[in-house]
């Protein structure tokens, strides 16, 4: 298998993870709270676009070959 599978399904777990505090922050409501979830999201924003560029890094070189 190419590392580039293993690459992927990590940042998607980092996604996910980052993902789960964000919405915590979200629950816990407040100012605090907000200004927190809003950082998180961004974060993964982030985290998901480099993700899909590994995910078109591996489709432009011939996928799973």
């Amino acid at each position: 298998m190419s590392p580039f599978i293993y690459l992927i399904g990590i940042g998607c777990a980092i996604v996910v993870l980052i993902l789960a505090r964000g919405i915590s922050h979200m629950g816990r409501g407040g100012i605090d709270g907000a200004k927190k979830s809003n950082k998180m999201m961004k974060w993964r924003i982030i985290a998901q676009l480099v993700v899909v560029i590994i995910v078109v890094i591996f489709v432009a070189l011939g996928g799973n070959k």
